[in-house]
């Protein structure tokens, strides 16, 4: 440590998984150099005096879709990286189904080249897991692929589903590689089924699309991604999780020593069909679907059990026209979510759900552990990231749309009152978000090699 470091957060509440005490951080060169009492910090550069307040360690959303390439009309990697450091989020993960999906190395290294470029925090890319690519996945390993996506329930001809010798086969590869492969659990062929049934009966209404995404074609899903991952020995991780009936499969598949992580999101805890009309109506589609209410309910009791891992946000912006057609079938699926996830989470801390601890456990700490970056990152440790976020849980605001970063401005969360939200953004330890307004230039991000 230098006789003078770049910066000193004093007089912070420091919050970790396991405590929360009062202190200082010190950091140089990007990384937090010392931990301990105010008095007892070196002379910096610059010194924040954070008056009491929570300072916890950035976010990770490990689940993104950043648009980019081939959709840049929807979402670039300047906007919504702009939105995750607005959001506290330092670090993103973005999902393959771009055009051209990331499903080579070259692709791979498209994408990190376009990133880089633009991204206000740091980043990973996932590759894409098909049928015709299996010889691809390692050399995307080796090009920086931070994880691989299977979509075991997709429609997108961009990322279709394999077949599951050809998952099999892929898994038993991914393993070689030591990197997790996140899945999309429904079955493909019952989503199939059940939604040429209801077209054919003349059904283009919300309750349409939740009725296509029945609770059996999840269950079944992580049922079968569990078993091949015990067999294979491969690393998994179980996306947006919305489904009370899936959770025992999860939970047991643990027992039995299986490699399984799983990550819920915001709108999964937060909203059931009760909430369409306010919601939007057709904008709540999101796949798989906001559920009737008591899923809810059984999400955060695994969220509190540790059944569920992590918070992510499945971030997926579309124009407003797209998300406000009158046919289910043609109205885009998703919203953002990167830019208000920790505003949600910290009203929910607010109101008593969860202890701030359990947040930083669930938003920091698990994500980077279970993708390979922890103690670098989600960590508040002597040699970590200084990835830090300056909590203001006092302030209150609603959220409205037209004021996000990100280029989607269609929320389901339109209009709900929110307390608490990131203050400072530091990634690495220079102050990339402040107050709702980012003040870091594209390209301060960087990507991610991930173990």
């Amino acid at each position: 440590m230098s006789a003078t470091v770049d910066l000193v957060i004093r007089d912070a509440l420091l919050v970790t998984p396991e405590a929360s005490r009062h202190g200082a951080v010190a950091v140089d060169d990007g990384r937090i150099v010392a931990i301990g009492r105010s008095e007892a910090m070196p002379p910096a550069r610059r010194v924040i005096e954070a008056g009491g307040r929570p300072l916890i360690p950035g976010a990770l959303d490990v689940h993104t879709h950043v648009r980019e390439p081939g959709f840049s009309h929807k979402e670039t990697w300047a906007t919504a990286t702009a939105a995750a450091a607005v959001g506290g989020v330092t670090t993103i993960f973005d999902m393959p189904n771009t055009n051209p999906p990331t499903a080579n190395a070259a692709a791979v290294r498209e994408k990190i080249a376009i990133a880089a470029r633009q991204a206000h925090v740091d980043f990973g890319v996932y590759g894409y897991v098909g049928e015709a690519n299996l010889g691809d996945l390692q050399p995307m390993a080796q090009a920086g692929a931070s994880a691989f996506k299977l979509f075991l329930g997709s429609d997108n001809p961009l990322v279709p589903c394999p077949n599951d010798g050809a998952v099999l086969d892929a898994l038993a590869l991914i393993r070689q590689t030591g990197l997790r492969c996140t899945v999309h659990a429904e079955n493909t062929p019952i989503l199939n089924w059940r939604g040429a049934q209801l077209k054919a009966a003349g059904r283009d209404d919300l309750a349409a699309h939740l009725a296509q995404h029945a609770d059996i074609a999840t269950v079944e899903a992580v049922q079968r991604i569990a078993l091949f991952a015990e067999w294979t020995g491969c690393k998994i991780h179980i996306a947006h999780e919305n489904c009370g009936h899936a959770l025992p499969v999860i939970a047991a598949a643990k027992r039995r020593g299986v490699a399984i992580t799983a990550e819920t999101c915001p709108h999964y805890l937060l909203l059931s069909m009760d909430d369409a009309e306010r919601a939007g109506g057709n904008a709540l589609r999101v796949k798989p679907p906001v559920r009737e209410a008591g899923h809810a309910a059984a999400l955060w009791a695994a969220l509190l059990d540790g059944t569920i891992d992590m918070i992510s946000t499945d971030h997926a912006p579309h124009p407003v026209e797209e998300k406000h057609r009158a046919s289910i079938w043609e109205t885009s699926p998703g919203f953002p979510g990167v830019e208000t996830s920790m505003r949600l989470m910290l009203t929910e801390v607010a109101a008593g759900r969860l202890t701030l601890q359990h947040y930083v456990r669930l938003a920091c700490e698990a994500p980077a552990r279970a993708f390979g970056l922890w103690p670098r990152k989600g960590a508040l440790m002597v040699g970590a990231d200084a990835d830090l976020v300056l909590l203001d849980l006092d302030h209150r605001e609603t959220i409205r749309g037209a004021t996000f970063q990100s280029m989607g401005k269609v929320t389901p969360f339109e209009g709900r009152k929110t307390q608490g939200r990131a203050a400072m953004t530091f990634l690495r330890g220079t102050c990339v978000a402040q107050d709702g307004q980012v003040i870091a230039p594209p390209g301060t991000g960087r990507a991610l090699r991930t173990a």
